[in-house]
C-alpha cells in the first residue's frame, strides 16, 4: 500500500490524498492522477460545495475485498460495491481552529469498477472519474435519496464530467439504464 502525498485542491486549504491500497489500479491507467483530478474537479464547482468550507479528503484505491469488509461493517451488506463514502467526523462542526475540515474518505473497489466499466462499454478511467466525483459529492452533503435529489446530483456529476471531457454516464445510449452507475454504493 502506498500513499501519494496530498496535493492542494482547487480551493485554498483543500487537500486531496490518494492511498493506493491495491497497486493493480495502476496497470495501464494512471489511477492516482485521474482520481485526484476528478476529486479536484468536484471540489472546484461552487455549487457542489453548498457552503462547505475547504477541507481535506482521502481517496482510497482499494480492492473488492476491502470494500466488501467495509460495506459489511458499516452498511450490513456482505458484498463489494463500486464506491463507498465516509463523511469526516467533523463534517457537521467547525473542526480544530486553524486546521482544514476533514471532509472524509472515498473508497473504490478495483475489480468492481473495472467489471462495471466493461459491462457498460465505458473506459475504466471514465468510470473511475465518475465514481470519485459521486463519492466526493456525498462528502459535500449531496444525496440521491429521492428522485428530485438524484436528478440534481446527476446533473452536477454530468457537468463536472463534461468539463473533464468525459461522456455523460447517464446517457440513454449507455448500455445500462440511466442512474444505474453510482447509486449502488454510496
Amino acid at each position: 500500500m502506498t500513499e501519494e502525498p496530498p496535493s492542494t485542491g482547487p480551493s485554498a486549504g483543500d487537500e486531496i490524498a490518494v492511498i493506493l491500497h491495491d497497486t493493480r489500479w495502476q496497470n495501464g491507467l494512471d489511477a492516482v492522477s485521474l482520481a485526484r483530478r476528478a476529486a479536484a474537479a468536484a471540489l472546484a464547482r461552487p455549487e457542489s460545495r453548498a457552503g462547505a468550507e475547504s477541507g481535506e479528503l482521502a481517496l482510497v484505491l482499494a480492492d473488492d475485498e476491502l470494500v466488501r469488509e467495509l460495506n459489511h461493517r458499516y452498511r450490513g451488506r456482505d458484498a463489494p460495491t463500486n464506491v463507498l463514502s465516509f463523511a469526516g467526523l467533523d463534517a457537521d462542526g467547525p473542526g480544530l481552529p486553524g486546521m482544514p475540515r476533514l471532509l472524509g474518505d472515498v473508497v473504490l473497489a478495483r475489480e468492481t469498477v473495472f467489471r462495471e466499466a466493461a459491462e457498460q462499454g465505458k473506459r475504466p478511467g471514465d468510470h473511475l472519474a465518475h465514481l470519485v466525483i459521486h463519492g466526493v459529492l456525498h462528502l459535500l452533503g449531496w444525496e440521491h435519496d429521492s428522485e428530485p435529489a438524484a436528478g440534481r446530483m446527476e446533473a452536477l456529476e454530468r457537468a463536472i464530467l463534461a468539463e473533464m471531457g468525459i461522456a455523460d454516464p447517464y446517457s440513454p445510449a449507455a448500455p445500462l439504464a440511466a442512474g444505474a452507475v453510482g447509486r449502488a454504493g454510496s
